[in-house]
């Protein structure tokens, strides 16, 4: 055998061993609620998607991708900066910048590359990046690659950053957090790291992948829930294939951000631009996000209940009261054995295990859309609580 395949086939089987080898299901059909689904021939209730608001099905962002498909295809053809940049892109720039609140907004294609143009662009030697511990992986590779002096702050503790930005340095600092964590669900104490930053003369990036469209008194993020603006945020990620239900992401900010990521973002100059379709369909979806206030309004009340009543089943849930509520179980083969038990149910609930989580927390990350109903919030309490009931199955929590 060839000697990196024989490494690794190690790798894997140290994987399988310690109960992190991971395997991806198929999903066969999707119901018009986007919350429905046929995976691997079993017909499942999804409480695993981003897709908090329910606008990946919503009739007027199908429509609006269909039509735009009819005009200008399935595919951009090129990246922005060759012959891939349409006037879908163009307008979605505008309005994304204008939600935002923001002078300019540019397109990605990933979440990921986003986060690695804004840092790995505007840092390098002799500058300094600071990350809470708990940040995406792409916000993380991307503090490692861009060369700058790396360092990670305790989770949410304003006060470790105070002391981390006190220390001398050269050369420009960015403090990166994000917005809402992913894996956790609570919100980072942005107003406290924003002072911060004005005190130490650093920069604040926030990655609002999980807050845009959803936190806020008009879902407007993660910025507008603590208050703050351009001046005590000027770095700002939003994703489109989350609340927005679409694909891509941008980065918004002042003009000369913007031109520089343009300019100089090696994820942004080389790479094809998202298809117009997609672009059309987010166009939509930002209205509906508007003119539908309830569906943040909903997704929120179903997470405040979830809280309510897994409280009286003794689940143990970190603080958080956004769509993402987790249930840490601690040990692999728990939560493993605990997604089975669900799915045997017809809940679908994967288990989150290491790298994506430090060890010791492996949990079954539960999300909400506005999709799902009470019936549905009803079904998932019940099977959660039946294992400590009737002692079959994982025992949670």
């Amino acid at each position: 055998m060839d000697p990196i395949a024989a490494g690794l086939s190690a790798g894997l089987a140290e994987l399988a061993a310690a109960g992190r080898l991971r395997a991806r299901r198929e999903v066969e059909a999707r119901a018009a609620d986007g919350v429905r689904v046929r995976v691997d021939g079993k017909d499942l209730i999804a409480f695993c998607s981003n897709d908090y608001l329910g606008l990946a099905t919503h009739p007027r962002v199908v429509e609006a991708f269909a039509t735009a498909a009819v005009q200008w295809g399935v595919g951009s053809g090129a990246s922005h900066l060759v012959s891939g940049h349409c006037s879908e892109h163009h307008a979605l720039e505008d309005e994304l910048a204008a939600f935002t609140g923001r002078p300019r907004a540019l397109l990605f294609s990933t979440g990921y590359m986003a986060n690695l143009a804004v840092i790995t662009t505007l840092l390098g030697r002799g500058d300094r990046v600071l990350e809470d511990r708990l940040n995406h992986a792409s916000l993380l590779d991307a503090g490692l690659a861009s060369g700058a002096r790396f360092a990670r702050f305790p989770h949410a503790d304003a006060a470790a950053l105070r002391e981390r930005l006190a220390e001398t340095a050269e050369g420009r600092t960015l403090v990166v957090t994000d917005g809402v964590f992913s894996m956790d669900g609570d919100a980072a104490p942005l107003r406290a790291l924003a002072d911060a930053c004005r005190t130490h003369r650093a920069s604040l990036f926030v990655d609002d992948a999980h807050g845009l469209g959803v936190l806020g008194r008009t879902g407007r993020g993660s910025l507008e829930a603590a208050g703050l603006g351009l001046q005590e945020v000027p770095l700002l990620m939003g994703t489109l294939g989350k609340a927005l239900g679409t694909f891509g992401a941008f980065v918004a900010g002042p003009d000369e951000l913007v031109e520089t990521l343009l300019q100089k973002a090696r994820t942004y100059i080389y790479t094809t631009a998202v298809p117009p379709a997609v672009a059309a369909a987010t166009r939509a979806a930002l209205r509906v996000l508007q003119d539908e206030p309830w569906r943040r309004e909903r997704v929120l009340a179903h997470a405040a209940r979830f809280r309510r009543e897994a409280a009286g089943l003794g689940l143990c849930l970190p603080p958080s009261v956004t769509p993402i509520q987790p249930v840490v179980m601690g040990d692999e083969a728990a939560a493993v054995a605990a997604s089975e038990a669900l799915r045997s149910q017809g809940l679908w609930i994967p288990a989150i295990r290491p790298p994506t989580v430090p060890a010791g927390t492996s949990r079954l990350r539960i999300t909400f859309s506005a999709a799902h109903d009470d019936a549905d919030l009803d079904r998932l309490l019940e099977a959660l609580a039946r294992p400590a009931r009737h002692g079959a199955g994982a025992q949670l929590p």
